[in-house]
C-alpha cells in the first residue's frame, strides 16, 4: 500500500510538473539532500578520493558538490520519465550517429551496446525506441518491489524498448524478434561473482567487471559499440556510438572488455560529475583470479 501511496500521490503529480518548477525542486532537493542530510556522502567522498588521488581535497570536494546536483536533476529527470512526451524525450535525448549502426541493422544482425551509469541512462532507455531501427533490449535487475518493477517496466518500455531480466539474457540473445535487435548492457555495476568476472584496474583501483558483453559478442559473433550520452546542457543529451569490434572471435581475450572499460574511464575523467558516485563499486577488495 506504501507503494502505491507514494506512486500515485508523490511521484506522478512530480512528473507532471513542467521542466521549469522540475529543476526548482531539483535545486532545493540538492540543499537538502546534500547539504542537510548527507545522503551517502561518505560513500561518494571515499570514491572520489580513491578515484582521483592526485587531487587535492578542496578538488574534491568541488567534484563532490558538482555530482549532488547532477544527480538531484537525474532523480527528478527520472521522474518525469514516467509521463514524458514522445515529442520531448526526442528533443532532449538526441542520437548522433545512429548511421553508423545501419549497416549491421541492413544485414540483418544484432548488436551490443554497452554503456555505464553515466549522464541520464534514464532518458536513455525512455528514448531509444523512438529513434532506433534495432528493437532495443536493455538488460536489468529486477526491483524487490514488484509493484514498482512493474511500474519501472511500463514507463521504460512505453516507446520501444524491451527490458529482459539478467537471468534470461542467454534466452534473448537467442530470441528471434523479427528485426534485428540491440542488446543494452550497463556494465558498471559491481558483480555480484567476483569468480567469474575480469578483474582490472578502474580510475586507480583494482575492479571486478562483468564479463557478459564480451561472452556474447563472441559466442553469438556480434559486433560491439560503446555509446557515451554527454550532456550538452541542463535535461538535454546526445548519445554518440563507437565501435569496439565487428569481429570479436577475432580479439584477443579480455580485449573487448578492457576497450569499453577505458572508454568509460575515459568519459568519467572528462566530467567525472556525471557518474554514478553513491554506488558502492568497490566493495569487493581483493584481486582474484579471472574465470573467463
Amino acid at each position: 500500500m506504501g507503494a502505491k501511496l507514494a506512486y500515485y500521490l508523490l511521484i506522478i503529480p512530480i512528473s507532471r510538473l513542467p521542466f521549469f518548477m522540475l529543476y526548482g525542486l531539483s535545486d532545493l532537493t540538492y540543499f537538502w539532500l546534500y547539504r542537510v542530510f548527507g545522503y551517502r556522502k561518505k560513500v561518494v567522498l571515499t570514491n572520489i578520493e580513491k578515484s582521483f588521488p592526485e587531487k587535492s581535497k578542496a578538488e574534491h570536494k568541488i567534484m563532490m558538490d558538482k555530482f549532488y546536483r547532477h544527480f538531484c536533476d537525474l532523480v527528478l529527470e527520472s521522474i518525469k520519465g514516467f509521463t514524458i512526451s514522445e515529442d520531448k524525450i526526442k528533443r532532449r535525448m538526441v542520437f548522433k550517429n545512429n548511421e553508423l549502426l545501419k549497416p549491421y541493422f541492413d544485414q540483418g544482425k544484432d548488436i551490443i551496446m554497452v554503456g555505464g551509469h553515466y549522464n541520464n541512462w534514464e532518458y536513455l532507455a525512455v528514448g531509444i525506441g523512438l529513434c532506433f531501427d534495432f528493437i532495443p533490449v536493455g538488460i536489468y535487475k529486477p526491483l524487490s518491489s514488484k509493484f514498482f518493477d512493474e511500474k519501472m517496466r511500463k514507463s521504460r518500455e512505453k516507446y520501444g524498448l524491451r527490458l529482459t531480466p539478467m537471468k534470461e539474457t542467454k534466452n534473448t540473445f537467442e530470441a528471434d524478434f523479427g528485426t534485428p535487435k540491440a542488446m543494452i548492457f550497463g556494465a558498471d555495476q559491481s558483480p555480484s561473482n567476483v569468480e567469474r568476472c575480469h578483474w582490472t584496474t578502474f580510475l586507480n583501483q583494482d575492479t571486478p567487471v562483468f564479463f557478459g558483453p564480451e561472452k556474447f559478442a563472441k559466442e553469438f559473433d556480434l559486433p560491439v559499440f560503446f555509446s557515451t550520452i554527454h550532456k550538452v546542457k541542463r535535461g538535454h543529451f546526445e548519445v554518440v556510438h563507437q565501435l569496439i569490434t565487428d569481429k570479436p572471435r577475432e580479439t584477443q581475450p579480455t580485449e573487448i572488455t578492457e576497450a569499453h572499460v577505458r572508454l568509460l574511464e575515459k568519459d568519467i575523467n572528462a566530467n567525472p560529475e556525471y557518474w554514478l558516485w553513491t554506488h558502492k563499486r568497490w566493495k569487493h577488495s581483493h584481486r582474484r583470479p579471472s574465470n573467463n
